[in-house]
């Protein structure tokens, strides 16, 4: 069985990426389209053209570091290696085709899973029979 290609809102991966950015404001929800239009990151841009042209050359470019959560996954991320801040790190991914239109934010979690440990002193009554080690 063929795999389907991947489309976006009717448009696959190649006229995507041949879209200027205030066609694909067009395609993406409201939200997102007024982030957009109202103007997308200079910077990030740049910075995704600069690791662009490195592939263009033949060279691993770094992971594209940012603090900006809120910026939004536009085509010309697609296939680079995002390093996004959580608050103490940066967590590295790849742009997939799926995350078109989500924000950066959405794909690196702050929190931690919540691990129960056992009980410290003091904690319940039981524990109270405990003696401290010092």
């Amino acid at each position: 069985m063929a795999r389907k290609e991947f489309t976006f809102r009717g448009k696959t991966l190649a006229e995507l990426q041949e879209m200027d950015l205030k066609d694909f404001a067009q395609l993406v929800n409201a939200r997102a389209r007024r982030s957009i239009l109202r103007g997308f990151d200079k910077k990030l841009l740049k910075k995704i053209e600069k690791a662009r042209d490195l592939e263009k050359q033949g060279k691993e470019p770094t992971p594209i570091r940012t603090h900006r959560r809120d910026a939004l996954i536009v085509p010309a991320m697609l296939g680079l290696k995002m390093a996004v801040h959580k608050g103490n790190s940066f967590e590295i991914f790849e742009v997939k085709p799926e995350m078109l239109g989500h924000y950066l934010g959405e794909m690196v979690m702050t929190r931690k899973k919540l691990m129960h440990g056992k009980a410290g002193i003091g904690a319940t009554r039981s524990s109270t029979a405990i003696t401290a080690r010092k």
